[in-house]
């Protein structure tokens, strides 16, 4: 059972001594049972057989003794409790004999009571083989290989090198490769370690196998086994038990595309999307460079998804399609509006895979935040980025970490992402828990390109860097300095004034001044939302401690947002029923439906909150922002007269 399965696992396995089977055996102890029960036992232990993988059943070549016991608690189903013993729930063998526990339905992952049953037999049968120590006929070939080898080398006894191959244990559950994909990943930073928590906890088939490694493998044998659309629900463990058992059940073909959602800022456009893997021609690691806010001082880890327009082949010209283009981001999902330096370093925030479009990434920090991006093509073969792209899906739709800006930031988690998604052994001994000095680690190891920022205009040009706005901005204020007698020396201080203080130039600029003007003022209207922005966190968490009145509707409105936003990082709240996994076909039309529902009231909200949320703002501020508008506005209209007076036509 999934409850109390595993009473007596602990007890020490072992087999030796004991004569080698041809095959597993499944012994019915039916001393008790009449013939229909036994029967109806035989039918439950033939068809686990029948759809155990035949390594398994080589590999397991005992006899297990199967019984039925009334010693066991009511919600349980059986379990293995001993070396070579199974066993089952007595109060669920009338169902089984009379065929009502193949219709009963038990509100659990599987089904029926039948079927449940049927998945404990295979659980435990998997907890057997995991904990036996069993080796191939290829690795004792080898064995025997490197002792002839030492042998006539003049060594005396079994040679290191060899006794390791000997002490392997023909488990699943402590392989590393399976650990990474399951949730169990190596700390970074601390040499190998594995972390206790597992945070792929959304889109579970049975919480159960959360509880422990053995768990995992037990229960996801189970899935692997019985359901055909395990292989599109899980794909990356998929691939690992078929590579594991050399052999597959039958399965669903799965689609081409991988669901997600889109957490653009763009409330008017239909958030649920797919990626085809197929059509991904690079994954890039993008880096935005560090600036002095204390929690960016080291830069922000990303990966760039370089994706091909439809039609195109995939080659070198997919990095125009920048439209196409998505960014993975792991980020900290603040849902109170406050970013506390303390929070972050307990790891009070949800670490969440967020996937945005590069157009966004790219104005969020080379427009507003003033910080260069630099994207860095990974040397991936084509089966690891591919299967990068479908962890990667995996994981936005599974995990619920905890985000630590010391220890589980941004550059922690891509690198997991890249060790889960890629199993590139490379990756494994790598340490780096800040953005910057991943990328010098991943460059070190060969695993990133940088020379293609060799030649910077190149590298502007073909989209490997994306310079901050800040010497765009310096640029236009030179242009301003040519015509205007301006006593500012650098744009900064041009922007640092008054709005009121710099509308007293607009109407002597002439056509190509008036343009960057325009420019500059719409830099200064992000640079105040930016500072409103904060403004609006703290006056919002003020009241509502002191809860004032005057401002309620703007904080209501607020609360709306976050409680209608959460599922952008977290789309699993969307699901509801026993689906797992990648969502799949059945449940595509009920996400469209609940995601477009979601957008649309978000849309809703953001336009009144554009209005509401002024009155949150200090009178300095909210008098600030609508002058910088009026100059926006005069601008626009002085440009117009000054175009049409030289013969040009009416700009809009």
């Amino acid at each position: 059972m999934k409850c109390a399965r595993a009473w007596l696992l602990g007890c020490a396995l072992t087999l030796l001594g004991t004569p080698a089977l041809a095959d597993l055996q499944l012994d019915l102890q039916a001393v008790d049972l009449n013939p229909s029960q036994q029967q109806a036992s035989q039918a439950l232990l033939d068809e686990a057989l029948g759809k155990l993988p035949p390594r398994l059943r080589q590999k397991l070549d005992r006899r297990v003794q199967v019984n039925w016991t009334d010693r066991m608690p009511e919600e349980a189903y059986g379990q293995a409790s001993l070396v070579s013993t199974l066993e089952l729930n007595r109060r669920l063998l009338p169902g089984l004999v009379d065929g009502s526990a193949a219709l009963e339905k038990t509100g659990r992952a599987h089904g029926t009571v039948r079927q449940e049953l049927l998945a404990t037999v295979l659980h435990e049968l998997t907890h057997l083989y995991d904990r036996a120590r069993l080796w191939d006929t290829s690795e004792q070939q080898l064995i025997s290989r490197c002792k002839r080898q030492a042998s006539s080398l003049g060594a005396i006894g079994l040679p290191e090198r060899c006794r390791g191959q000997t002490e392997r244990r023909f488990t699943l559950s402590d392989d590393p490769r399976l650990l990474d994909l399951a949730g169990w990943p190596q700390y970074v930073g601390r040499r190998g370690e594995r972390e206790q928590h597992n945070g792929q906890v959304a889109r579970s088939p049975d919480s159960y196998e959360l509880s422990s490694p053995k768990e995992f493998i037990a229960v996801n044998l189970e899935y692997f086994l019985l359901d055909p659309s395990y292989a599109c629900r899980r794909p990356a463990l998929n691939q690992y038990l078929r590579d594991h058992f050399d052999w597959a059940p039958t399965q669903t073909p799965c689609a081409k595309g991988l669901p997600f959602l889109n957490a653009g800022n763009d409330f008017a456009r239909q958030p649920l999307g797919e990626i085809d893997p197929e059509r991904v021609y690079s994954v890039d690691y993008l880096l935005a460079e560090a600036n002095q806010n204390w929690v960016s001082r080291w830069g922000h880890s990303m990966l760039r998804l370089v994706i091909c327009a439809p039609g195109r082949p995939r080659g070198p010209d997919c990095r125009l399609d920048l439209d196409q283009h998505l960014v993975l981001s792991y980020r900290a999902f603040v849902n109170d509006l406050q970013l506390s330096s303390w929070d972050g370093l307990v790891g009070a925030y949800p670490s969440r895979l967020f996937v945005l479009p590069l157009g966004q990434v790219i104005d969020e920090y080379t427009k507003t935040e003033l910080r260069s991006l630099a994207s860095i093509p990974l040397k991936l073969n084509r089966e690891q980025l591919e299967n990068l792209v479908r962890q990667a899906a995996e994981m936005h739709w599974g995990y619920d970490g905890n985000y630590y800006f010391l220890s589980n930031n941004c550059a922690v988690e891509t690198l997991k992402l890249l060790r889960s998604g890629t199993g590139n052994p490379r990756l494994n001994d790598l340490d780096s828990i800040m953005p910057n000095g991943l990328l010098e680690v991943l460059e070190g190891r060969g695993l990133a390109d940088a020379s293609v920022l060799d030649d910077p205009r190149e590298a502007l040009r073909l989209g490997y860097r994306f310079d901050s706005y800040r010497d765009r901005y310096q640029a236009m204020f030179e242009v301003l300095k040519q015509q205007l007698p301006i006593p500012q020396t650098t744009v900064e201080s041009w922007l640092e004034q008054d709005a009121l203080q710099r509308r007293q130039w607009l109407d002597r600029a002439n056509l190509r001044t008036s343009a960057a003007l325009l420019l500059l003022e719409q830099a200064s209207l992000r640079r105040q939302l930016l500072l409103a922005q904060d403004e609006v966190k703290q006056r919002y968490l003020n009241a509502r401690a002191l809860n004032d009145g005057s401002i309620a509707k703007a904080n209501d409105t607020l609360q709306q947002i976050l409680a209608n936003s959460g599922f952008l990082s977290r789309p699993a709240e969307l699901l509801t029923g026993q689906g797992y996994g990648l969502p799949q076909a059945d449940e595509r039309a009920a996400l469209e439906k609940a995601s477009s529902e979601r957008q649309a009231h978000l849309h809703r909200l953001s336009t009144d909150l554009d209005v509401e949320a002024r009155a949150l703002l200090e009178p300095q501020r909210a008098k600030e922002i609508a002058a910088v508008e009026a100059n926006v506005k005069e601008i626009g209209i002085h440009l117009r007269a000054l175009h049409k007076a030289a013969g040009g036509l009416q700009l809009p």
